[in-house]
């Protein structure tokens, strides 16, 4: 399995990415600067990952989802290609039109850091079907701007169309229906606020986010 890491300026998750990617698929991840103009080929996977990237200035992900490389993204995405954006990579990904709705400010306008429990909302996708059965997951989180928001007909139809990939068991931002990941209507893109590549690992706490991965490979968490 061939996976790459989009890098921007002020992204400080990318080594945690990158570590995660390897550990599942044996093979190190191509690191990709923003300024690239084009993605390299055969690629399975991209993660956009989290941090600050451009400051949050503007608004957090605007600055990013302009960026060179991701007009390729888009087109890729648009062909297919699986894109996993976690915390500012959601951002980025909404930002960008990959995925709908918007991330906020927390309800309570502090940056949240802590295990978030979580239930898989559906195990039918693939960035999820190596869950099962299994519905409870841990998940640390780590942000300022996680209060998912989307208009009542946009989450009437994610909620409809079965994209809503995970929810907040216990709401810790304000996300709207306790929305904590989402999909595109394709099925190829994930957007989550809780950051999986920091649950792959007993060392780090917990295996919980090992199942986002795997599932990626059709593997069983």
């Amino acid at each position: 399995m061939k996976t790459a890491v989009i890098v921007f300026p002020g992204s400080n998750c990318d080594r945690d990415a990158a570590v995660a990617l390897e550990r599942v698929t044996g093979r190190p991840a191509a690191m990709i600067w923003h300024g690239d103009s084009a993605l390299p080929e055969g690629l399975d996977l991209v993660m956009v990952p989290g941090g600050f990237s451009y400051g949050d200035y503007l608004r957090s992900g605007a600055v990013s989802a302009r960026s060179p490389i991701m007009q390729d993204l888009v087109r890729r995405a648009g062909e297919g290609l699986p894109v996993l954006g976690v915390c500012n990579g959601f951002q980025v990904l909404t930002e960008a039109g990959l995925l709908d709705g918007a991330l906020m400010r927390n309800a309570g306008l502090r940056f949240i850091c802590e295990k978030a429990p979580l239930r898989v909302e559906t195990a039918d996708t693939r960035f999820t079907r190596a869950y099962g059965d299994r519905k409870d997951v841990t998940i640390p989180i780590a942000h300022h701007d996680g209060n998912f928001f989307a208009d009542d007909e946009t989450l009437d139809r994610l909620e409809g169309e079965g994209q809503v990939a995970f929810r907040y068991a216990a709401n810790p931002n304000g996300s709207a229906r306790d929305i904590a990941g989402i999909t595109n209507a394709a099925g190829n893109v994930l957007g989550m606020m809780p950051h999986p590549e920091r649950a792959v690992d007993p060392a780090l706490g917990g295996t919980d986010g090992l199942g986002v991965f795997e599932s990626l490979l059709g593997g069983r968490s």
